[in-house]
């Protein structure tokens, strides 16, 4: 198991654009070998005292935090898409993509240990 995870600052009235052009990269990535994605939105996310998800992404105001993650495989699974998006005919950045892109933070993780899912990680 592989986990890629994305803090994304979002504009409060993007919610709609972004869900739909969140649902439609999870199709694609389905196809590519992706095994879950979830796509959350801000509920409850505290400004902290020294950094917090908003600082992390220099939110503006009245944008929303939407925390992320894609399940894969492997890292090797997860590489090899990535690879394949390039020549990917469906894979379309639109000119109008419902957040900055430039604020966003991502990273892929080796699992420590899960909980609550049979995955076979010790």
């Amino acid at each position: 198991m592989y986990i890629a995870g994305f803090v994304i600052p979002v504009p409060e009235e993007n919610l709609d654009a972004y869900t739909a052009w969140a649902k439609s990269s999870a199709r694609l990535l389905r196809d590519l070998g992706c095994l879950e994605i979830a796509e959350c939105w801000e509920d409850n996310v505290p400004d902290g005292r020294q950094t917090d998800f908003r600082r992390a992404v220099a939110a503006r105001p009245g944008e929303k935090i939407v925390f992320t993650w894609q399940i894969w495989a492997s890292r090797a699974d997860m590489d090899a898409a990535e690879a394949r998006l390039a020549a990917e005919k469906r894979f379309d950045i639109p000119a109008d993509l419902p957040f900055d892109h430039r604020r966003l933070i991502l990273g892929a993780f080796t699992p420590l240990f899960t909980m609550g899912r049979d995955t076979g990680a010790g």
